[in-house]
C-alpha cells in the first residue's frame, strides 16, 4: 500500500532526527532545512501534509505558509507549524498565514502523529467531497464499498438518480436543478440516518447520482420512505402553473418535444445477500442495470435484485 508523505521542515538537525523516528514508521518522510528549500521541494514531491518550524532563516515559517497557501496548486497541502514555548505572536502570525495546525517544542511523539491522522483524514474527506452536496465523492465511496466487502458481513447498496432531471434543468435552469440535488441530499441524509443510523453511508457520485450504504434488513425501508417523501416533495420544485397542470413542456434526447411530469427518483438495491459480491466494480454493473429498470417504469421506484448465482 502506497505510504502519505511527510515533508518536515527545520534548520534544526535534531529536530529532523527526531521527526525521522516519530514519523518513519508510518509515512514517507522527506527533509529540507529551510522554508526556501522545502518551498522548491514542494511542487516535486507533492506531499500529504508539511511540518514546518516557525523560527528559520532564509525563510521562516510563516512566509513559507504564506507563500503555500497563495499557489492555487499547493494551498490545499496541510501545515503544522512548530512554535517555541511561550512563542504566542509566532503562533498568531502562522494561524494569519494560514497554517492548519500547530504544536509546541519539545512535543509529545503520540500526538503529533495523532494530529497528522486527524488533518490527512480532514483533507482526504474535504477534497474528495461533492462541491455541492458536500458529501463525500468517489474515492470515499469506492473505500467504503470496498470495506463492506472486505468485512463480508451482510450489507446492501442503494444507487439513486432522479428521473426526468434534464427536462427540468433545461426548463428551470441549473440553479433551480442543484436546488433539487441538494434537497435530495437532504432526503437521503435524513432517512438513511434516521432508520439506518450513524453507520449508514451516504456518497454523492455527481449530478443526480446517489449512493447509500447500509445493512441489509433495512435499506428497504430507507428506500421506500426515501421515495415516498421525494414525492411529496417534487410538486413543490415547479412554479403554480406548471404545479396545477402536473407536467412540463420540454424536448427529449432526440429533440423531440414532450410532455413530462414531475421529477421522480430509482433506487436500485444490491446485496451481498442474494449474491457474493467479490469486488466493486460487480456491484456497480448491478447497480447500473437496476437503475435502468426502474427508471422503465415511469414511476418513482424502488427495486432489489433477487437473482440468485447458481
Amino acid at each position: 500500500m502506497k505510504r502519505e508523505k511527510i515533508l518536515t521542515i527545520d534548520d534544526d538537525p535534531d529536530i529532523l532526527d527526531v521527526l525521522e523516528l516519530t514519523l518513519s514508521e508510518y509515512y514517507e518522510v522527506i527533509q529540507a532545512p529551510n522554508g526556501a528549500e522545502g518551498l522548491k521541494m514542494v511542487p516535486t514531491v507533492m506531499p500529504d501534509l508539511i511540518v514546518c518550524d516557525f523560527n528559520m532563516p532564509i525563510m521562516n515559517g510563516r512566509d513559507f505558509c504564506r507563500a503555500m497557501k497563495s499557489d492555487i496548486l499547493l494551498q490545499h497541502i496541510p501545515i503544522i507549524m512548530l512554535t517555541g514555548k511561550g512563542e504566542v505572536h509566532d503562533r498568531i502570525s502562522g494561524i494569519e498565514a494560514g497554517v492548519d495546525d500547530y504544536m509546541v517544542k519539545p512535543f509529545a511523539p503520540d500526538e503529533l502523529l495523532a494530529r497528522i491522522k486527524m488533518i490527512l483524514r480532514r483533507t482526504n474527506r474535504s477534497l474528495d467531497a461533492n462541491p455541492l452536496t458536500l458529501l463525500p465523492g468517489n474515492t470515499s465511496i469506492m473505500e467504503e464499498l470496498q470495506k463492506n466487502i472486505s468485512e463480508k458481513s451482510p450489507f446492501a447498496v442503494g444507487y439513486a438518480d432522479l428521473d426526468k432531471f434534464k427536462s427540468y434543468n433545461d426548463i428551470y435552469g441549473f440553479e433551480k436543478g442543484d436546488e433539487v440535488i441538494k434537497e435530495t441530499a437532504r432526503i437521503l441524509i435524513k432517512h438513511c440516518r434516521g432508520i439506518a443510523g450513524k453507520d449508514s453511508f451516504i456518497g454523492h457520485i455527481g449530478g443526480d447520482d446517489f449512493v447509500i450504504i447500509c445493512q441489509d434488513s433495512i435499506i428497504d425501508q430507507v428506500g421506500d420512505a426515501v421515495v415516498k417523501e421525494f414525492d411529496a416533495r417534487a410538486p413543490l420544485f415547479y412554479n403554480e402553473t406548471d404545479r396545477a397542470r402536473g407536467y412540463i413542456v420540454s424536448k427529449d434526447r432526440q429533440g423531440v418535444e414532450q410532455k413530462f411530469g414531475f421529477l421522480g427518483i430509482s433506487i436500485g438495491i444490491v446485496s451481498n445477500v442474494t449474491r457474493p459480491i467479490t469486488h466493486v466494480a460487480q456491484i456497480g454493473e448491478i447497480g447500473a442495470e437496476l437503475k435502468k429498470y426502474a427508471k422503465s417504469i415511469d414511476k418513482s421506484v424502488c427495486v432489489r435484485d433477487k437473482r440468485k448465482e447458481g
